[in-house]
C-alpha cells in the first residue's frame, strides 16, 4: 500500500477521516516488534480506518550520558517497513514541531510510580516519555493507541495518565516479540557484538527460569487442592515433582504459598551465572512487581504480576519482562 510521509500536525489534521484512527508511537529504527504493533493497529482500525505511525526521537527521554546522539535514525527504511505492515501514514515531525517553544516549561510528571525501577535507573525518563506521549496524542488525535508490553512500566504509566487525566483514547498493549533465540526485539540489539549477544540471552533465560518455577508451583498447588491431606496427597505432590530435577522439585514443594521468593531465586541464579561470563552481564535490577503501581509483591500476593529485568552488556542497556499470575486469580 502507499504510505504517506508527513512532518506537520497540520498536514495530518487535513486528512479526511472515515473510520477509527489507530496510532503506533515509535522512535524509529523499526523492526519486527514494531511491525507487529502496526499489523495489530491495522486490524483494530479496519479497512475503513487509518493507521498512523509516529517516528520521533524524543530528547526529553534521554538523560546525561545516554545514547541520544547515536540512537539510530533510519527514516527511509522505517517508512518502507511501516507501509509493508499496513500503515497509511508515517508522521515524522521535527523537534520544532513537537516543541515549538523549545523544551517545555510545563511537563507531565510520572509521580511515585515513575520513580521506581526504570525511573530510578533513568531519572526524569518517564516525565519526558509521558510529556511526549501526551503531546503526540493531541497532535495525532487517535481513537486507539498501541504500545508494546516489552516496556511494561511505560505502558502502565501511559494507561494511568490516560485514566487520571481523562484522555479520550483507548490504550492497547501488544505482547513482546522475540527473536528465535528468545532475545526481546529492541532497536538497541544492533549495538551488541556476537559475544555480547550471547551474554544478553541471560535476560530472557532468567525470565523463563522464573516462569518455569512459577508454573511448577502453580501445578503443585492445583494438584494439592484436588487431593485430601493424606498420604495420597503427599504421593501426588511427589509425582508431579518427579519430572524435574530433585533439587528443583524440593525447592518448589517447600516454597512459600504464592511462591514469589522462589520465582525471584530461579531468575536470579541465571543472572548470577551470566555475571561471570566474558563479557559479563551487569545487573541493574530484577523485580517481581504489581503492574498497577510497580511495587514489589509479597509472598501472599495473588493476581497478575510482572517479572522484570534490566542489565548492561558492554555499553548496551537492555530490559525485558514477562507477565505471571499468582494464586487464586490464575
Amino acid at each position: 500500500m502507499t504510505t504517506t510521509l508527513l512532518s506537520t500536525a497540520g498536514e495530518l489534521h487535513a486528512r479526511a477521516r472515515a473510520g477509527r484512527r489507530a496510532v503506533v508511537m515509535t522512535m524509529g529504527a523499526l523492526h519486527e516488534g514494531h511491525a507487529t504493533l502496526i499489523r495489530t493497529a491495522r486490524a483494530l482500525a479496519g479497512p475503513d480506518g487509518e493507521v498512523v505511525v509516529t517516528v520521533f526521537v524524543n530528547p526529553l527521554q534521554f538523560g546525561a550520558g545516554e545514547d541520544l546522539d547515536r540512537y539510530p535514525r533510519t527514516l527511509d527504511a522505517d517508512v518502507k517497513l511501516a507501509g509493508e505492515s499496513g500503515a497509511d501514514v508515517v508522521f515524522a515531525p521535527g523537534v520544532d514541531e513537537v516543541y515549538p517553544g523549545g523544551e517545555p516549561q510545563v511537563r507531565i510528571t510520572a509521580g511515585p510510580m515513575g520513580e521506581r525501577l526504570e525511573g530510578a535507573s533513568r531519572p526524569g525518563h518517564f516525565d519526558g516519555m509521558l510529556t511526549v506521549v501526551a503531546k503526540l496524542l493531541h497532535l495525532t488525535r487517535p481513537d486507539v493507541a498501541l504500545y508494546g508490553q516489552k516496556d511494561a512500566q511505560q505502558l502502565a504509566l501511559i494507561r494511568r495518565m490516560v485514566r487520571d487525566l481523562n484522555f479520550g483514547v483507548e490504550i492497547v498493549g501488544v505482547p513482546t516479540v522475540r527473536e528465535e533465540d528468545g532475545l526481546a526485539l529492541s532497536s538497541r540489539n544492533r549495538y551488541l557484538s556476537p559475544a555480547e549477544r550471547r551474554t544478553a540471552l541471560a535476560l530472557s533465560s532468567a525470565l523463563f527460569a522464573g516462569q518455569d518455577r512459577h508454573a511448577a508451583q502453580e501445578a503443585l498447588r492445583a494438584r494439592a487442592r484436588e487431593v485430601p491431606a493424606t498420604r495420597a496427597r503427599a504421593e501426588a505432590l511427589s509425582a508431579i515433582g518427579e519430572s524435574r530435577a530433585a533439587a528443583d522439585a524440593h525447592a518448589v514443594a517447600t516454597a512459600v504459598p504464592g511462591g514469589p521468593a522462589a520465582v525471584r531465586a530461579a531468575a536470579r541464579q541465571v543472572l548470577d551465572e551470566a555475571a561471570r561470563l566474558d563479557p559479563p552481564l551487569t545487573l541493574d535490577y530484577l523485580a517481581l512487581v504489581d503492574p498497577s503501581d510497580f511495587t514489589e509483591i509479597g509472598d501472599d500476593f495473588t493476581g497478575e504480576a510482572v517479572l522484570a529485568v534490566a542489565a548492561r552488556v558492554g555499553t548496551t542497556r537492555l530490559i525485558d519482562n514477562i507477565p505471571l499470575t499468582f494464586g487464586a486469580a490464575s
